[in-house]
């Protein structure tokens, strides 16, 4: 599993792992919603299953299922703020596609 942070996004989910005593990891997957098929996920897991495939990156552990690891292996993670916007910003080379709005994006049929 191939997943790399920057050190935005990397500081952003400390912050989140230090207010949380339970969470033992985040949790980065994929979830069918949008009009163009997927969106991604960013969560504490309190857990981590036998399946999860995981990858530790100076301090945070990160976590991701088995059916999404095909949808997100090799991508990378930034966390950016602009004005009183802040959201991780994904660039995923599996990605074919994305809505209008880039809420959802497509993905290979033979992967998707």
């Amino acid at each position: 599993m191939s997943i790399s942070l920057t050190p935005a996004a990397r500081q952003r989910m400390l912050d989140f792992l230090a207010r949380d005593t339970n969470a033992k990891a985040v949790r980065f997957g994929v979830k069918r919603t949008g009009c163009s098929g997927y969106s991604y996920t960013v969560d504490l897991a309190d857990a981590i299953a036998a399946d999860d495939h995981w990858v530790e990156d100076a301090g945070v552990r990160l976590v991701v299922d088995a059916r999404s690891l095909p949808f997100v292996d090799g991508t990378a993670i930034d966390f950016r703020k602009s004005g009183l916007n802040a959201q991780f910003v994904f660039s995923n080379p599996n990605m074919t596609g994305e809505c209008g709005c880039g809420e959802s994006f497509t993905v290979s049929d033979s992967i998707g």
